[in-house]
């Protein structure tokens, strides 16, 4: 999210489009929903993005009237051929590139994509989340969850405390709310938990303060908070008000599935998720390995080449 962000706003994207982009990103996209969807009940489904929405609406809208008047440059589009780059989409029309590939091809590509580099950047933050929940469901009593975060205000305020230092994506964030709100947690509060998790981590907006500036980060920042919280308390409100209790609907959708095809389901998504970890984890690696044995140490510490400080556009 945050890369293509940089590339948005460095293509002449506003500041305020830029926020927009970051918030409504993590929530809206069609892995968040269907996790959101098999982990929670269809309640939280639409409240996910339809909240992320609004308030990356907010956002963006704030920081244009409010944030710098500064002219941006023009974007510049990538029209190339998503498939296997056959061509720029500059030189050659759409009519034309409409026959370079076949109608079989284009689903290829599209399912290779998606569960190839799609899920391969999303594999580990999923199998954390699942690790996570499973932690807090052992180990952590219900009681402690149920006095503090059971609803209100207060609970709002603590799962906003609690969200924005941490690191971690929509997709493993969704199973920790499923825990969260088996332990206890009212679904505003664990509504408050997805919006912000995801959105703000020290990370994120120390990059952001780069790419964007003081004004526009604290105006992300405040926006999310803001809407999570009142958003929350409207969503606990409507549970009352409709006489829902959270547990019962917890992860009902799956039970349309028979328990054979939800077997059959976790056998393919493990068959996979391995060789996407196994790269992950041999890269780490490797990576670990060719800094601590670097052949240019010496007995008085590594040695480190000289950095090259030309220009590389100069003449």
């Amino acid at each position: 999210m945050l890369p293509a962000a940089v590339s948005l706003r460095k293509q002449g994207a506003s500041k305020g489009a830029t926020t927009a982009f970051l918030i409504s990103t993590p929530e809206s996209g069609v892995d968040s929903i269907s996790i959101t969807y098999a982990l929670l009940d269809p309640i939280m489904t639409v409240a996910r993005p339809l909240v992320a929405f609004i308030t990356a609406a907010a956002a963006g809208i704030i920081e244009n009237l409010f944030g710098s008047r500064k002219e941006n440059a023009e974007i510049l589009p990538d029209l190339s051929c998503p498939v296997d780059k056959c061509c720029d989409g500059v030189d050659c029309s759409p009519e034309e590139h409409r026959s370079h590939h076949k109608w079989f091809e284009k689903i290829k590509a599209g399912v290779l994509f998606a569960y190839g580099e799609v899920w391969e950047d999303m594999v580990g933050w999923f199998f954390l989340g699942l690790l996570l929940a499973g932690l807090i469901i052992t180990l952590i009593p219900e009681e402690m969850f149920a006095q503090y975060l059971g609803g209100g205000l207060r609970a709002m305020l603590l799962m906003l405390a609690v969200g924005i230092p941490l690191y971690i994506c929509a997709t493993a964030s969704t199973p920790i709310a499923a825990a969260l709100i088996l332990k206890g947690v009212s679904p505003g509060a664990a509504l408050v938990f997805l919006m912000v998790g995801p959105a703000t981590n020290m990370a994120s907006l120390t990059v952001l303060y780069g790419i964007l500036g003081k004004r526009a980060t604290s105006i992300y920042l405040l926006t999310i908070a803001v809407c999570a919280v009142l958003f929350g308390l409207a969503l606990d409100q409507f549970y009352e008000v409709a006489g829902i209790h959270p547990k019962a609907i917890l992860g009902e959708a799956s039970e349309i599935l028979p328990v054979g095809v939800k077997w059959a389901g976790a056998v393919v998504l493990l068959l996979f998720s391995v060789a996407p970890l196994s790269r992950r984890l041999v890269a780490r690696m490797r990576s670990e390995t060719s800094v601590l044995s670097d052949p240019r140490d010496t007995k008085d510490g590594p040695v480190f080449p000289e950095a090259d400080l030309h220009c590389a556009d100069s003449t």
